[in-house]
Protein backbone atom coordinates (compact mmCIF):
# COMPACT_ATOMS: atom_id res chain seq x y z
CA UNK A 1 0.00 0.00 0.00
CA UNK A 2 2.97 2.44 1.15
CA UNK A 3 4.83 1.55 -2.34
CA UNK A 4 1.63 2.40 -4.28
CA UNK A 5 0.94 5.81 -2.78
CA UNK A 6 4.50 6.53 -3.01
CA UNK A 7 4.18 5.89 -6.86
CA UNK A 8 1.27 7.79 -7.06
CA UNK A 9 2.11 11.03 -5.08
CA UNK A 10 5.56 10.68 -7.42
CA UNK A 11 3.30 10.66 -10.59
CA UNK A 12 1.11 13.41 -8.77
CA UNK A 13 4.01 15.78 -8.48
CA UNK A 14 5.43 15.51 -11.95
CA UNK A 15 1.82 16.26 -13.40
CA UNK A 16 1.80 19.25 -11.41
CA UNK A 17 5.19 20.14 -11.80
CA UNK A 18 4.51 20.03 -15.80
CA UNK A 19 1.43 22.13 -15.21
CA UNK A 20 3.20 24.60 -13.77
CA UNK A 21 6.22 24.36 -15.96
CA UNK A 22 3.97 25.44 -19.06
CA UNK A 23 3.76 28.86 -17.96
CA UNK A 24 7.14 29.66 -19.18
CA UNK A 25 7.49 28.32 -22.58
CA UNK A 26 5.49 28.89 -25.85
CA UNK A 27 6.26 31.33 -28.75
CA UNK A 28 4.23 34.30 -29.53
CA UNK A 29 3.75 36.49 -32.41
CA UNK A 30 1.17 39.24 -33.06
CA UNK A 31 0.88 39.30 -36.73
CA UNK A 32 -1.06 42.50 -38.54
CA UNK A 33 -3.91 40.05 -39.56
CA UNK A 34 -4.65 39.35 -35.42
CA UNK A 35 -4.02 43.15 -34.78
CA UNK A 36 -6.58 44.28 -37.88
CA UNK A 37 -9.04 41.65 -36.71
CA UNK A 38 -8.82 42.78 -33.08
CA UNK A 39 -9.43 46.19 -34.22
CA UNK A 40 -12.57 45.51 -36.12
CA UNK A 41 -13.76 43.43 -33.45
CA UNK A 42 -13.54 46.23 -30.46
CA UNK A 43 -14.68 48.79 -32.83
CA UNK A 44 -10.49 50.48 -31.58
CA UNK A 45 -10.40 53.96 -33.08
CA UNK A 46 -7.03 54.97 -31.03
CA UNK A 47 -4.59 55.47 -33.58
CA UNK A 48 -1.59 55.50 -31.44
CA UNK A 49 -2.46 52.67 -29.69
CA UNK A 50 -2.75 51.05 -33.16
CA UNK A 51 0.88 52.52 -33.76
CA UNK A 52 2.85 51.83 -30.31
CA UNK A 53 1.62 47.94 -31.04
CA UNK A 54 2.86 48.24 -34.64
CA UNK A 55 6.36 49.51 -33.28
CA UNK A 56 6.82 47.01 -30.10
CA UNK A 57 4.36 44.02 -30.84
CA UNK A 58 3.42 43.25 -34.38
CA UNK A 59 5.89 40.86 -36.37
CA UNK A 60 7.93 40.46 -33.36
CA UNK A 61 8.71 36.88 -31.53
CA UNK A 62 7.77 36.83 -27.54
CA UNK A 63 9.54 33.66 -26.17
CA UNK A 64 7.05 33.89 -23.03
CA UNK A 65 4.02 35.62 -22.15
CA UNK A 66 4.97 37.76 -19.65
CA UNK A 67 7.59 40.22 -22.29
CA UNK A 68 4.19 40.02 -25.01
CA UNK A 69 2.16 41.36 -21.87
CA UNK A 70 4.23 43.99 -20.67
CA UNK A 71 4.27 45.27 -24.35
CA UNK A 72 0.87 44.95 -25.18
CA UNK A 73 -0.22 46.64 -21.49
CA UNK A 74 2.68 49.38 -22.10
CA UNK A 75 0.97 50.38 -25.06
CA UNK A 76 -2.37 50.37 -24.25
CA UNK A 77 -1.81 52.13 -21.07
CA UNK A 78 0.51 55.02 -22.90
CA UNK A 79 -2.22 55.10 -25.72
CA UNK A 80 -5.26 55.61 -22.73
CA UNK A 81 -3.40 58.19 -20.66
CA UNK A 82 -2.59 60.35 -23.87
CA UNK A 83 -6.36 60.17 -24.91
CA UNK A 84 -7.64 60.85 -21.32
CA UNK A 85 -5.40 64.24 -21.01
CA UNK A 86 -7.15 65.07 -24.62
CA UNK A 87 -10.61 63.88 -23.11
CA UNK A 88 -10.61 61.89 -26.16
CA UNK A 89 -13.47 59.53 -24.48
CA UNK A 90 -14.32 57.63 -27.86
CA UNK A 91 -10.63 56.73 -28.20
CA UNK A 92 -10.09 55.15 -24.47
CA UNK A 93 -9.57 51.40 -24.57
CA UNK A 94 -12.02 50.45 -21.47
CA UNK A 95 -10.87 46.56 -21.19
CA UNK A 96 -9.08 45.83 -18.08
CA UNK A 97 -5.53 45.54 -19.53
CA UNK A 98 -4.38 41.84 -18.54
CA UNK A 99 -7.91 40.64 -20.12
CA UNK A 100 -6.57 42.45 -23.25
CA UNK A 101 -3.73 41.29 -23.27
CA UNK A 102 -5.17 37.73 -22.98
CA UNK A 103 -7.23 37.74 -25.66
CA UNK A 104 -3.92 39.08 -27.94
CA UNK A 105 -1.93 36.12 -26.34
CA UNK A 106 -4.24 33.56 -27.07
CA UNK A 107 -4.65 34.17 -30.58
CA UNK A 108 -0.55 34.73 -31.12
CA UNK A 109 0.93 31.79 -29.04
CA UNK A 110 2.20 28.97 -31.04
CA UNK A 111 4.74 26.34 -29.93
CA UNK A 112 4.67 22.70 -28.68
CA UNK A 113 1.73 23.17 -25.94
CA UNK A 114 -0.59 24.92 -29.03
CA UNK A 115 0.65 21.84 -31.72
CA UNK A 116 0.14 18.92 -28.67
CA UNK A 117 -2.86 19.99 -27.03
CA UNK A 118 -4.07 16.40 -26.20
CA UNK A 119 -0.56 15.55 -25.05
CA UNK A 120 0.13 17.91 -22.85
CA UNK A 121 -3.74 17.62 -20.99
CA UNK A 122 -2.76 13.48 -20.17
CA UNK A 123 0.77 15.01 -19.24
CA UNK A 124 -0.79 17.25 -16.86
CA UNK A 125 -4.48 16.65 -15.99
CA UNK A 126 -4.21 13.06 -16.90
CA UNK A 127 -0.76 12.10 -14.40
CA UNK A 128 -2.69 14.38 -11.81
CA UNK A 129 -5.71 12.28 -11.65
CA UNK A 130 -4.18 9.20 -11.69
CA UNK A 131 -0.97 10.13 -9.17
CA UNK A 132 -4.05 11.23 -7.07
CA UNK A 133 -6.20 8.27 -6.97
CA UNK A 134 -3.09 5.95 -6.24
CA UNK A 135 -2.44 8.16 -3.56
CA UNK A 136 -5.96 8.59 -2.39
CA UNK A 137 -7.34 5.09 -2.61
CA UNK A 138 -4.90 3.07 -0.32
CA UNK A 139 -4.91 5.94 1.68
CA UNK A 140 -8.58 5.90 2.95
CA UNK A 141 -9.03 2.09 3.11
CA UNK A 142 -8.81 1.42 6.52
CA UNK A 143 -8.83 -1.99 7.48
CA UNK A 144 -11.46 -2.84 10.82
CA UNK A 145 -14.86 -1.97 12.04
CA UNK A 146 -17.19 0.54 9.74
CA UNK A 147 -16.44 4.54 10.56
CA UNK A 148 -14.71 7.21 10.01
CA UNK A 149 -11.14 7.44 11.00
CA UNK A 150 -8.91 10.39 11.51
CA UNK A 151 -6.27 8.66 12.45
CA UNK A 152 -3.45 11.12 12.98
CA UNK A 153 -4.65 13.72 11.32
CA UNK A 154 -2.66 15.79 13.89
CA UNK A 155 0.67 14.42 13.07
CA UNK A 156 0.21 14.74 9.21
CA UNK A 157 2.11 17.74 7.43
CA UNK A 158 -0.63 18.14 4.82
CA UNK A 159 -3.48 18.46 7.98
CA UNK A 160 -1.97 20.38 10.87
CA UNK A 161 -0.21 22.81 9.16
CA UNK A 162 3.01 21.71 8.59
CA UNK A 163 5.10 22.59 5.76
CA UNK A 164 2.94 20.46 2.86
CA UNK A 165 0.04 22.22 4.44
CA UNK A 166 2.23 25.44 3.58
CA UNK A 167 3.32 24.38 0.24
CA UNK A 168 -0.54 23.70 -0.91
CA UNK A 169 -1.50 26.77 0.32
CA UNK A 170 0.94 29.02 -1.48
CA UNK A 171 0.63 27.40 -4.89
CA UNK A 172 -3.41 27.85 -4.46
CA UNK A 173 -3.49 31.39 -4.20
CA UNK A 174 -0.90 31.56 -6.83
CA UNK A 175 -2.92 30.19 -8.91
CA UNK A 176 -5.98 32.03 -7.91
CA UNK A 177 -3.75 35.61 -8.35
CA UNK A 178 -3.27 34.36 -12.07
CA UNK A 179 -6.17 33.04 -12.77
CA UNK A 180 -8.17 36.80 -11.56
CA UNK A 181 -5.70 39.21 -12.09
CA UNK A 182 -2.45 37.64 -14.99
CA UNK A 183 -4.85 35.41 -17.24
CA UNK A 184 -2.37 36.90 -20.28
CA UNK A 185 0.43 34.59 -18.42
CA UNK A 186 -1.68 30.99 -18.37
CA UNK A 187 -2.46 31.16 -21.97
CA UNK A 188 -0.98 27.47 -22.16
CA UNK A 189 -3.33 26.34 -19.76
CA UNK A 190 -6.19 27.30 -21.54
CA UNK A 191 -4.54 25.80 -24.87
CA UNK A 192 -4.77 22.02 -23.18
CA UNK A 193 -8.44 22.03 -22.55
CA UNK A 194 -9.35 23.95 -26.12
CA UNK A 195 -10.70 20.91 -27.41
CA UNK A 196 -12.79 20.14 -24.80
CA UNK A 197 -14.09 23.41 -24.76
CA UNK A 198 -14.79 23.12 -28.55
CA UNK A 199 -16.80 19.98 -27.79
CA UNK A 200 -18.98 21.86 -25.58
CA UNK A 201 -19.45 25.21 -26.15
CA UNK A 202 -17.87 25.47 -29.98
CA UNK A 203 -15.25 27.84 -28.84
CA UNK A 204 -11.82 28.04 -27.62
CA UNK A 205 -11.50 27.90 -24.21
CA UNK A 206 -11.36 31.20 -21.94
CA UNK A 207 -9.57 31.32 -18.57
CA UNK A 208 -12.88 30.79 -17.10
CA UNK A 209 -13.27 27.58 -18.83
CA UNK A 210 -10.41 26.25 -17.59
CA UNK A 211 -11.28 26.85 -13.84
CA UNK A 212 -14.65 25.66 -14.50
CA UNK A 213 -13.21 22.18 -15.79
CA UNK A 214 -10.23 21.84 -13.47
CA UNK A 215 -13.44 22.44 -10.50
CA UNK A 216 -15.40 19.57 -11.79
CA UNK A 217 -11.75 17.43 -11.40
CA UNK A 218 -10.69 18.48 -8.56
CA UNK A 219 -14.31 17.88 -7.43
CA UNK A 220 -14.65 14.73 -8.81
CA UNK A 221 -11.12 12.80 -7.61
CA UNK A 222 -12.22 13.97 -4.09
CA UNK A 223 -15.31 12.78 -4.35
CA UNK A 224 -13.66 9.49 -4.51
CA UNK A 225 -12.36 10.03 -1.27
CA UNK A 226 -15.11 11.08 -0.15
CA UNK A 227 -17.03 8.17 -1.23
CA UNK A 228 -14.57 5.89 0.55
CA UNK A 229 -13.74 7.43 3.55
CA UNK A 230 -17.66 7.92 4.52
CA UNK A 231 -18.76 5.04 3.08
CA UNK A 232 -20.48 3.67 5.78
CA UNK A 233 -22.91 7.16 6.42
CA UNK A 234 -25.92 7.18 3.10
CA UNK A 235 -26.12 11.05 4.15
CA UNK A 236 -22.52 12.12 3.39
CA UNK A 237 -22.80 9.72 -0.07
CA UNK A 238 -26.08 11.25 -1.17
CA UNK A 239 -24.69 14.77 -0.03
CA UNK A 240 -21.04 14.42 -1.82
CA UNK A 241 -23.18 12.92 -5.28
CA UNK A 242 -25.32 15.98 -4.98
CA UNK A 243 -22.61 18.87 -5.16
CA UNK A 244 -20.97 16.63 -7.76
CA UNK A 245 -24.05 16.78 -10.18
CA UNK A 246 -24.89 19.84 -9.65
CA UNK A 247 -21.31 21.34 -9.80
CA UNK A 248 -20.70 19.06 -13.60
CA UNK A 249 -23.95 19.47 -15.14
CA UNK A 250 -25.72 23.16 -13.81
CA UNK A 251 -22.63 24.88 -12.77
CA UNK A 252 -20.28 23.90 -15.73
CA UNK A 253 -22.01 21.86 -18.94
CA UNK A 254 -25.54 23.55 -19.11
CA UNK A 255 -24.11 27.34 -18.88
CA UNK A 256 -21.40 26.13 -21.50
CA UNK A 257 -24.08 24.59 -23.87
CA UNK A 258 -25.68 27.33 -23.82
CA UNK A 259 -23.20 29.33 -25.12
CA UNK A 260 -22.89 26.66 -28.17
CA UNK A 261 -26.68 28.06 -28.88
CA UNK A 262 -25.67 31.74 -28.72
CA UNK A 263 -27.83 32.01 -24.87
CA UNK A 264 -26.61 33.68 -22.15
CA UNK A 265 -24.36 31.83 -20.15
CA UNK A 266 -26.11 31.15 -16.67
CA UNK A 267 -26.28 29.04 -13.83
CA UNK A 268 -29.32 28.05 -13.08
CA UNK A 269 -28.41 27.21 -9.01
CA UNK A 270 -26.46 30.41 -8.50
CA UNK A 271 -28.62 32.77 -6.33
CA UNK A 272 -28.19 36.19 -5.53
CA UNK A 273 -26.48 37.55 -3.98
CA UNK A 274 -24.03 34.72 -4.40
CA UNK A 275 -24.36 35.93 -7.83
CA UNK A 276 -23.52 39.77 -7.36
CA UNK A 277 -23.75 40.62 -10.59
CA UNK A 278 -27.04 39.15 -11.73
CA UNK A 279 -28.68 43.04 -11.45
CA UNK A 280 -25.70 44.59 -13.93
CA UNK A 281 -26.48 46.45 -16.28
CA UNK A 282 -25.14 44.46 -18.55
CA UNK A 283 -26.21 41.41 -17.59
CA UNK A 284 -30.22 42.88 -17.33
CA UNK A 285 -29.64 43.85 -21.05
CA UNK A 286 -28.03 40.74 -22.45
CA UNK A 287 -30.82 38.72 -20.89
CA UNK A 288 -33.31 41.20 -22.25
CA UNK A 289 -31.84 41.07 -25.94
CA UNK A 290 -32.22 37.09 -25.11
CA UNK A 291 -36.20 36.48 -26.05
CA UNK A 292 -38.23 34.01 -23.93
CA UNK A 293 -34.99 32.33 -22.63
CA UNK A 294 -33.40 35.43 -21.04
CA UNK A 295 -37.03 36.52 -19.24
CA UNK A 296 -37.09 33.30 -18.43
CA UNK A 297 -33.44 33.08 -16.46
CA UNK A 298 -34.08 36.50 -15.18
CA UNK A 299 -37.51 35.77 -13.53
CA UNK A 300 -35.86 32.70 -12.19
CA UNK A 301 -33.73 33.93 -10.65
CA UNK A 302 -35.54 36.56 -8.61
CA UNK A 303 -37.89 33.65 -7.33
CA UNK A 304 -34.88 31.77 -6.77
CA UNK A 305 -33.85 34.45 -4.36
CA UNK A 306 -37.15 35.59 -2.83
CA UNK A 307 -39.48 32.09 -2.80
CA UNK A 308 -37.17 29.27 -3.18
CA UNK A 309 -34.54 29.89 -1.15
CA UNK A 310 -36.63 30.81 2.30
CA UNK A 311 -39.26 27.84 1.51
CA UNK A 312 -36.49 25.37 1.53
CA UNK A 313 -34.79 26.68 4.14
CA UNK A 314 -37.44 27.20 6.44
CA UNK A 315 -38.33 22.85 5.38
CA UNK A 316 -34.56 21.77 5.71
CA UNK A 317 -32.63 24.22 7.04
CA UNK A 318 -29.56 26.11 4.91
CA UNK A 319 -27.90 22.70 4.28
CA UNK A 320 -30.20 22.49 1.15
CA UNK A 321 -28.05 24.77 -0.58
CA UNK A 322 -24.68 25.00 1.01
CA UNK A 323 -23.99 21.45 1.94
CA UNK A 324 -26.20 19.68 -1.17
CA UNK A 325 -26.33 22.40 -4.02
CA UNK A 326 -23.48 24.97 -4.03
CA UNK A 327 -20.90 25.01 -6.10
CA UNK A 328 -18.38 26.76 -3.31
CA UNK A 329 -19.33 24.02 -0.48
CA UNK A 330 -18.84 21.21 -2.83
CA UNK A 331 -15.29 22.04 -3.35
CA UNK A 332 -15.49 22.70 0.68
CA UNK A 333 -16.85 19.46 1.50
CA UNK A 334 -14.29 17.83 -1.50
CA UNK A 335 -10.99 18.97 -1.77
CA UNK A 336 -11.32 20.91 1.86
CA UNK A 337 -12.10 18.17 4.05
CA UNK A 338 -8.78 16.87 4.79
CA UNK A 339 -8.57 20.61 6.06
CA UNK A 340 -11.87 20.72 8.18
CA UNK A 341 -10.15 20.34 11.46
CA UNK A 342 -8.46 23.25 11.45
CA UNK A 343 -11.77 26.28 11.48
CA UNK A 344 -10.94 28.47 14.09
CA UNK A 345 -13.37 27.43 17.22
CA UNK A 346 -12.35 30.76 19.54
CA UNK A 347 -15.03 32.96 20.29
CA UNK A 348 -13.34 35.87 18.58
CA UNK A 349 -13.54 33.86 15.49
CA UNK A 350 -17.51 33.73 16.09
CA UNK A 351 -17.48 37.46 16.55
CA UNK A 352 -15.33 38.32 13.83
CA UNK A 353 -17.69 35.80 11.50
CA UNK A 354 -21.09 37.59 12.55
CA UNK A 355 -20.33 40.86 11.63
CA UNK A 356 -18.20 40.32 8.81
CA UNK A 357 -20.66 37.86 6.81
CA UNK A 358 -23.36 40.44 7.35
CA UNK A 359 -21.12 43.70 6.12
CA UNK A 360 -20.53 41.87 3.38
CA UNK A 361 -24.69 40.75 3.47
CA UNK A 362 -25.22 44.46 3.92
CA UNK A 363 -22.55 46.11 1.07
CA UNK A 364 -24.15 43.56 -1.71
CA UNK A 365 -27.86 45.25 -0.84
CA UNK A 366 -26.15 48.43 -0.83
CA UNK A 367 -24.54 48.07 -4.21
CA UNK A 368 -27.31 45.95 -5.72
CA UNK A 369 -29.75 49.21 -4.72
CA UNK A 370 -27.74 51.53 -5.94
CA UNK A 371 -27.05 49.72 -9.37
CA UNK A 372 -31.17 49.52 -9.60
CA UNK A 373 -31.60 52.55 -9.37
CA UNK A 374 -28.64 53.72 -11.72
CA UNK A 375 -30.40 51.14 -14.24
CA UNK A 376 -33.64 52.36 -14.40
CA UNK A 377 -33.02 56.49 -13.65
CA UNK A 378 -30.15 56.61 -16.21
CA UNK A 379 -27.86 58.13 -13.56
CA UNK A 380 -24.37 56.83 -13.43
CA UNK A 381 -23.96 57.75 -9.58
CA UNK A 382 -26.35 57.70 -6.24
CA UNK A 383 -25.58 60.12 -3.40
CA UNK A 384 -22.40 61.07 -5.09
CA UNK A 385 -21.28 57.88 -5.62
CA UNK A 386 -20.83 56.05 -8.88
CA UNK A 387 -23.00 53.01 -9.12
CA UNK A 388 -19.66 51.74 -11.48
CA UNK A 389 -17.13 52.02 -8.73
CA UNK A 390 -19.26 50.56 -5.98
CA UNK A 391 -19.49 47.24 -8.47
CA UNK A 392 -15.67 47.41 -8.79
CA UNK A 393 -15.19 47.53 -5.36
CA UNK A 394 -17.23 44.90 -4.49
CA UNK A 395 -15.94 42.73 -7.43
CA UNK A 396 -12.38 43.15 -6.30
CA UNK A 397 -12.56 43.02 -2.77
CA UNK A 398 -15.36 40.30 -2.35
CA UNK A 399 -15.74 38.35 -6.11
CA UNK A 400 -11.88 37.84 -6.83
CA UNK A 401 -9.97 38.37 -3.35
CA UNK A 402 -12.42 36.85 -0.95
CA UNK A 403 -14.05 34.43 -2.66
CA UNK A 404 -11.42 32.94 -4.61
CA UNK A 405 -7.94 33.73 -3.41
CA UNK A 406 -8.72 33.24 0.52
CA UNK A 407 -11.80 31.53 0.44
CA UNK A 408 -10.11 28.71 -1.31
CA UNK A 409 -6.60 29.27 -1.08
CA UNK A 410 -6.62 29.51 2.87
CA UNK A 411 -8.06 25.94 2.90
CA UNK A 412 -4.65 24.17 4.69
CA UNK A 413 -4.19 26.91 7.00
CA UNK A 414 -7.52 28.20 8.22
CA UNK A 415 -9.99 25.51 6.82
CA UNK A 416 -12.49 24.45 4.30
CA UNK A 417 -15.40 26.90 4.82
CA UNK A 418 -13.25 30.67 5.15
CA UNK A 419 -15.24 32.27 2.55
CA UNK A 420 -19.13 30.12 3.94
CA UNK A 421 -17.87 31.63 7.21
CA UNK A 422 -16.50 35.13 7.09
CA UNK A 423 -17.46 36.40 3.52
CA UNK A 424 -20.99 34.40 1.44
CA UNK A 425 -23.28 37.15 1.80
CA UNK A 426 -26.04 34.58 0.27
CA UNK A 427 -24.80 32.04 3.32
CA UNK A 428 -25.58 35.21 5.58
CA UNK A 429 -28.98 35.67 3.83
CA UNK A 430 -29.92 31.91 4.72
CA UNK A 431 -28.85 31.83 7.76
CA UNK A 432 -30.93 34.59 8.81
CA UNK A 433 -33.87 32.73 7.39
CA UNK A 434 -32.65 29.48 9.61
CA UNK A 435 -31.92 31.11 12.79
CA UNK A 436 -35.06 32.37 13.18
CA UNK A 437 -37.67 30.79 10.73
CA UNK A 438 -36.47 27.48 10.19
CA UNK A 439 -37.32 23.77 11.31
CA UNK A 440 -34.29 22.32 10.62
CA UNK A 441 -32.07 22.24 13.93
CA UNK A 442 -29.49 18.95 14.97
CA UNK A 443 -31.01 17.31 18.19
CA UNK A 444 -28.60 16.19 20.91
CA UNK A 445 -28.85 13.53 23.95
CA UNK A 446 -26.80 14.66 26.40
CA UNK A 447 -26.89 11.78 28.58
CA UNK A 448 -25.40 10.09 26.52
CA UNK A 449 -22.40 12.31 25.44
CA UNK A 450 -18.69 11.66 26.97
CA UNK A 451 -16.64 14.48 25.68
CA UNK A 452 -14.64 12.93 23.15
CA UNK A 453 -14.81 16.62 21.50
CA UNK A 454 -14.57 15.08 17.97
CA UNK A 455 -18.01 17.07 16.80
CA UNK A 456 -16.46 20.54 17.61
CA UNK A 457 -12.95 19.49 16.27
CA UNK A 458 -14.24 18.61 13.03
CA UNK A 459 -16.81 21.09 12.43
CA UNK A 460 -15.91 23.07 9.65
CA UNK A 461 -17.93 25.82 10.65
CA UNK A 462 -16.25 26.64 13.94
CA UNK A 463 -19.59 25.99 16.22
CA UNK A 464 -18.51 24.04 19.53
CA UNK A 465 -20.73 21.22 18.84
CA UNK A 466 -20.17 19.66 22.38
CA UNK A 467 -21.05 22.49 24.42
CA UNK A 468 -24.67 22.00 23.42
CA UNK A 469 -24.02 17.98 23.52
CA UNK A 470 -23.06 18.10 26.85
CA UNK A 471 -26.34 20.71 27.72
CA UNK A 472 -28.54 18.68 25.62
CA UNK A 473 -29.44 21.58 24.08
CA UNK A 474 -30.66 21.26 20.24
CA UNK A 475 -28.35 23.52 18.15
CA UNK A 476 -29.64 25.63 16.12
CA UNK A 477 -27.22 28.34 14.68
CA UNK A 478 -27.15 30.85 11.30
CA UNK A 479 -23.99 29.10 10.49
CA UNK A 480 -24.78 25.65 10.25
CA UNK A 481 -24.38 24.06 7.03
CA UNK A 482 -25.97 20.83 8.16
CA UNK A 483 -22.85 18.84 6.85
CA UNK A 484 -23.41 15.81 9.27
CA UNK A 485 -20.30 15.24 10.06
CA UNK A 486 -20.37 16.06 13.42
CA UNK A 487 -23.03 13.20 13.39
CA UNK A 488 -20.76 10.90 11.51
CA UNK A 489 -18.01 11.43 13.74
CA UNK A 490 -19.85 11.04 17.17
CA UNK A 491 -19.40 7.24 18.74
CA UNK A 492 -22.23 7.42 20.80
CA UNK A 493 -24.88 8.67 18.46
CA UNK A 494 -25.87 11.96 20.35
CA UNK A 495 -26.25 14.39 17.50
CA UNK A 496 -29.03 14.13 14.99
CA UNK A 497 -30.14 16.40 11.88
CA UNK A 498 -34.08 16.67 12.06
CA UNK A 499 -36.47 18.91 9.90
CA UNK A 500 -39.61 19.08 12.84
CA UNK A 501 -42.22 21.54 13.87
CA UNK A 502 -40.89 25.06 14.93
CA UNK A 503 -41.92 24.65 18.47
CA UNK A 504 -39.95 22.00 19.12
CA UNK A 505 -36.30 24.71 18.45
CA UNK A 506 -36.58 25.64 22.55
CA UNK A 507 -33.49 24.56 24.22
CA UNK A 508 -34.52 21.50 26.88
CA UNK A 509 -31.95 23.59 29.05
CA UNK A 510 -34.54 26.43 29.83
CA UNK A 511 -37.56 23.99 30.14
CA UNK A 512 -35.42 21.56 32.93
CA UNK A 513 -34.30 24.25 34.91
CA UNK A 514 -38.01 25.90 35.29
CA UNK A 515 -38.44 22.21 36.30
CA UNK A 516 -35.70 22.25 39.00
CA UNK A 517 -37.19 25.82 40.39
CA UNK A 518 -41.11 24.53 40.86
CA UNK A 519 -39.88 21.18 42.12
CA UNK A 520 -37.67 23.54 45.09
CA UNK A 521 -40.57 25.87 45.43
CA UNK A 522 -42.94 22.50 46.39
CA UNK A 523 -40.20 21.42 48.85
CA UNK A 524 -40.14 24.89 50.54
CA UNK A 525 -43.78 25.19 50.78
CA UNK A 526 -44.03 21.55 52.63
Amino acid sequence: MKHIQNTGLAIFLVGLLTFTSLIFIGKYEVTPEILNNLIDSKGIKSELFIDNMKNNVVGKEFTNPFSLSSKIISSLETANETHKQNSEWDKVIWDKPHSFSYEIAKLSGSGIVKEHKWLFWWLTFGLGILGALMYIIPNVIVKGPPGIKNNRVWFNAATNRGWIGWFVFIFLVGFYLLLYFRPDYIVNWTYIVDPISKNISGNLASQWFLYGFLYCVVMTVMAVRMYIKYRHNKYQILRTTSVLFFQIVFAFLIPEILVRFEKPWYDFKNAFPLDYDFFYSWNLDQLIASGGLGLFILIWGIVLTLVIVPIMVYFFGKRWYCSWVCGCGGLAETLGDPYRQLSDKSLKAWKLERWLVHSVLAFALVMTGFTLYAYFSGADAVLGIKTQTIQDIYGFLIGSIFAGVIGTGFYPIFGNRVWCRFGCPLAAYLGIVQRFKSRFRITTNGGQCISCGNCSTYCEQGIDVRAYAQKGENIVRASCVGCGICSAVCPRGVLKLENGPEKGRINPTEILLGNDVDLMDLVNNK
